[in-house]
Parts: C-alpha cells; structure tokens; sequence
C-alpha cells in the first residue's frame, strides 16, 4: 500500500511539474500536495540509509565475534535484538590484518569507537587474569623499590647556618615581640650574642673574623664605612694566616672559607650594602688569580688589592667628596648636619682648615645619640657648634641655610637609605626650601631598588628603648606584656624629591643618575 501511495505521488508530482514546465498556474491544492510528496520523498530517502547503517553494523559485529583473541577465549558479544544470526561454526576465522575490507565501508560513529575499545579492554583483561591462574611469569619492568631501599634525602642548611669541617652555626634566636609590619626581620638582643650559644674554634673560624662579630653584635664598629674598612682589615688578617690544604685550589677554597666568615657575620649584624659591595670586589679578586701563581705571591697580590680598594674608594673618595663641597660652603652658613656620619665631619673639618666661616647645627634623635660623637669631634676642631633633638627640627630651620646629610647606601631608583630620621629632617627642610646636600661615596651604590623602609632593613636591640629616669625604669618588664612591642629602627628611606644634590668622588649629580654611575662602575670592572 505504502508503495502504491508512492507511485501515485509520483506520477502526481509529474502531472504538476509538466503543468509548471507548461506556464500553468498551480492551485493551492496542488502546491500543498507538492510540498506534501518531497516531505515523503525525504522520509523515504532517511529510512534507507539508516537501514544501510545498521546493515553495516550487522556485518562489522559478525566479524568481532570471529576473530580470534590469542589464547584467550574471548566472551561472546552480546547480540542486539535486530542481529542477524552467527556464521556456522564449521567456518575457519580469518584474521583482521588478512581480511579484505568491504568496498562500502561506513565512517564508525563515536559509539562504535567506545564499543571497540572496551571490548578489546576486556580482552586483554581476560587474557592476563588466565596467566596468572596458570603461574606464568608476570610482566617485565622496572619494580619499585621499597621506602627503605630509597635513597635518603638530604636536607640541604641554609648558607648562613652551615660551616665547614661539619660544625654548624645555628640561627641566632629572635628576641621578644616584633610589631606585625616588621616581623620577617629578625631582632636580636645584645645580651645574648651568638658566641655564647657555642664555643667556635679558631679551626673553623677565624679569631679575627669572631671578635669583628662581637664588635658588630654589640655596636663597637657602627658607621657603613668603619664597618667596611673592619671588615676588610679582618680579610687580610684571613689571607695572611690562610695555607692552602692538600689537593686544593686557592681560589676555590678561600672563597669557601670567606662565605662560612660572612655568614657568620651576617648572624651577628645583617651585612650593609658597602660591606656587600666590597665582599664582591674581594671574590672577583680571588678567582682572577690563576691557578699556577704561587701561594705566597697570591696571597700578596690579595692583600695590595685590598689595601688598594681601601685607599681608593673610602680615604681619597672622602678627599675628593670633601674638595666638592667646600664650593658649597659660603662664610656665614648655617649647617645642618644628622647623627654621626664619618664623612660629614671630615667636610666640616676640612672647610673649617680652609678658613671658612660658619656655624653647625648637630641634631640628634634617641636611642643611639650619635650626634653626641659629632659634636665632640666639631667642637674639638674649634667649630661653633648648636646641639638639638630632632623633635625640635622644625623650630631651628627657619636659621639653617644648608642641610649636610650623610648616607648608609645609595639605591638605583635613586632613594637615600640612611640612618632613621633622615627622611623627616629632609622632609621638614623640603618644607622650608632650605638645600638638602647628601654626601655619598660610590662604592655605597647599591643595585637594590626600595621605596618603603618596611620590605629591607634593620631592627636594632629594643631594650636600647628603655630609659632609666630618677631611679625609675618604665619599660623594665616590658616582654612580660603581650600587647606590647618595641620597634627600634636602624634605617629610613628618603625619596628622591626630597634631596637637591648628591656629591660623590666622581662630581656632584642628581639623584636619579644613580643607574648610569652604576652601569660605569660594571663596565669598569
């Protein structure tokens, strides 16, 4: 019926194109059966190639299960409620590799894919699980060892707490309770220097390099360039005791037992950026040092370096910094000057030998009164001198005409990193347009970049902040309060803006030249 019905469409079709063909217009029943006999057409075009698909599939399951699956008996297939039935078994299987593909091979759908691929994972399945019934050897590869067998792994210290010959320096202890915003520095405390922890013998380090630690922890050496030129005179010491061991290089070894020295240090008081920049010039010296030079020749060629390094970048910069700010220094000024800076006085003292007429203001803050040490040394060469606290700045700057600042290092983003207290005293003169002149030698150039005082810098003993007034201690028992913390700060950072002139060994630049004497100095070296 369904076939008479197609015919019939069909030949009604016809009669409809021809009266197209003819230029008849069609009725609006003849448009609706038209349309009706190409949605039937499509119907029927559909219904075919699904039955020419499933055909396909038919054939491609009838060949899985002849297949053989090596010894392995692989389980039957389960047959769809429209499969055809099996070949007779009489039929020899033909492998896959040697059967011929059919010429109309249809694109497998993903489905088919999944089919596949599962049965063939259960095959191998049941393959392997008859091999070990059987006691067959299993599968070659690597075997995992045992967690005793592993290799053990080996927890590498820290540089700063490991030491040669097997003694190890431990962490020098934090002391009592750090203000949140500074607590990745370390703080330590004067009582309790990190000798006491340890007898260290002169084997492992040296004695000088142990008593400059001891001179660091308890502030005997303070000033980057006394720390520096110590630092140095404690290496020569090193290098005239050193003698190479057996079966070793000098410039492998002294630098080994340089770094184990620093580290050592640097438990003691963290290393300044003079004291690093020098620490670098002392190592590329070293591995410049060919390997057939004599031991006692080297050892001399290390000490002229150094002495060198000390006389060029600390006593002849001082001289020449020296000669460039005297053309600043007018009869009449009023200077002012912060803390104790080596070479702010070696200025003052040399303007003063060169009959220049002028007065010095020495303003001081609390815990350390450096400025105390300034102003004896001042007055001892005959300086007028005026004494203040740094609370009483803002009062006795309308009188200053020039400000005297010395540094602790000089960034590459051009910020002035110097005593605490720094920054508010340029900040105050920045206020009243009074000139703001840093003194700076360039071995003090530092790489680093900084703009707070909070990511890098130095937290000082904080029992230095107790004071002892009429018989009476306010902060005696201050740790036993745990809401209470004391911060005492080495270092402040002074932006940029707030400084006129740096003066250096190499002329008087601004601040942001920093980078190119920088780039200089590396091109030289």
């Amino acid at each position: 019926m369904a076939e008479s019905g197609v015919t019939d469409g069909l030949g009604n079709t016809e009669d409809i194109e021809r009266s197209k063909t003819e230029g008849k217009q069609l009725t609006k029943e003849e448009k609706q059966r038209l349309r009706k006999e190409k949605k039937q057409q499509k119907k029927n075009k559909e219904k075919s190639d699904e039955n020419a698909s499933h055909e396909g599939e038919k054939k491609k399951k009838k060949k899985k299960e002849e297949k053989p699956v090596g010894s392995a008996s692989q389980p039957p297939a389960q047959p769809s409620p429209k499969a055809v039935p099996a070949p007779p078994a009489a039929a020899v299987p033909v492998p896959a590799s040697e059967a011929p593909a059919p010429a109309d091979k249809p694109a497998k759908s993903k489905a088919d894919l999944k089919a596949e691929r599962r049965a063939r994972q259960e095959a191998e399945r049941a393959s392997k699980g008859k091999k070990g019934d059987v006691g067959q050897p299993a599968p070659t590869g690597k075997l995992k060892a045992p967690p005793s067998e592993l290799q053990p792994v080996v927890k590498r210290l820290p540089e700063h707490v490991q030491v040669d010959d097997g003694i190890k320096i431990p962490l020098r202890s934090d002391y009592g309770y750090k203000v949140s915003l500074f607590s990745h520095l370390h703080q330590y405390s004067r009582k309790a220097p990190l000798t006491q922890q340890l007898g260290i013998p002169s084997t492992v380090i040296h004695p000088a390099i142990v008593r400059l630690g001891l001179q660091y922890s308890h502030g005997i050496v303070a000033g980057s360039n006394a720390r520096s030129v110590a630092l140095l005179h404690a290496f020569k010491q090193v290098i005239r005791d050193y003698t190479t061991p057996p079966n070793e290089e000098l410039s492998r070894d002294l630098v080994k037992k340089l770094e184990s020295y620093i580290n050592f240090l640097h438990q003691c008081r963290p290393v300044s950026a003079s004291m690093g920049n020098a620490i670098k010039y002392i190592k590329k010296e070293i591995s410049n040092i060919p390997s057939q030079c004599k031991e006692e020749e080297a050892k001399l060629k290390l000490l002229s370096c150094i002495e060198r390094y000390i006389n060029e970048n600390i006593i002849l910069a001082a001289k020449a910094i020296a000669k460039y700010s005297i053309e600043k220094i007018s009869d009449g000024d009023v200077i002012l000057v912060y803390g104790c800076s080596s070479l702010v006085n070696h200025i003052l003292c040399e303007a003063f030998e060169k009959n220049r007429k002028f007065r010095v203001i020495v303003v001081d803050s609390r815990p350390r009164l450096e400025g105390r040490e300034a102003l004896r040394r001042l007055v001892q060469k005959g300086i007028s001198c005026t004494y203040v606290l740094i609370s009483a700045v803002s009062y006795i700057l309308p009188e200053v005409s020039k400000v005297f600042l010395g540094a602790h290092a000089l960034l590459a983003n051009g910020y002035v990193m110097s005593r605490v207290g720094t920054s508010q005293i340029a900040l105050v003169a920045k206020a009243f347009n009074v000139p703001v002149l840093v003194c700076c030698e360039t071995y003090k150039f530092c790489e680093r970049v900084q703009t707070d005082s909070f990511v890098s810098n130095e937290l000082d003993d904080p029992d230095d902040l107790i004071v002892t007034r009429k018989g009476q201690t306010q902060l005696e028992h201050w740790q036993e309060v745990p809401s209470l913390g004391l911060l005492n700060l080495v270092y402040d950072v002074t932006p940029p803006d707030f400084v006129d002139l740096v003066i250096t060994d190499l002329g008087m630049i601004p601040c942001t030249s920093v980078p190119v004497v920088l780039r200089v100095k590396n091109m030289d070296q």
